[in-house]
């Protein structure tokens, strides 16, 4: 069984297998984890990038506030967070 191989470059750069990008489905501007276990090194793609959470979270941008708005927001919520009911 041949395994598959690849040489590091002069810049520290690794070209992934065509077989092992197909079958993890890594193509261009995909992220991979760099885990290191005893002597060996695992690779693996992330599934969900920093920046894929980020994305989801924050859809929908916040809609714009003057200053005195989010002024007036903060007392209010001080207010209602401190009231004695």
């Amino acid at each position: 069984m041949h395994l598959p191989q690849s040489k590091v470059s002069a810049h520290g750069r690794v070209t992934i297998p065509v077989d092992i990008r197909r079958k993890l489905g890594i193509g261009p501007g995909s992220i991979l984890e760099w885990v290191e276990d005893g002597e060996a090194v695992i690779v693996r793609k992330v599934r969900y990038s920093f920046e894929d959470i980020h994305r989801a979270v924050f859809a929908k941008p916040p809609e714009p506030r003057t200053l005195e708005e989010l002024k007036q927001s903060i007392v209010d919520h001080l207010r209602e967070k401190h009231s004695r009911d």
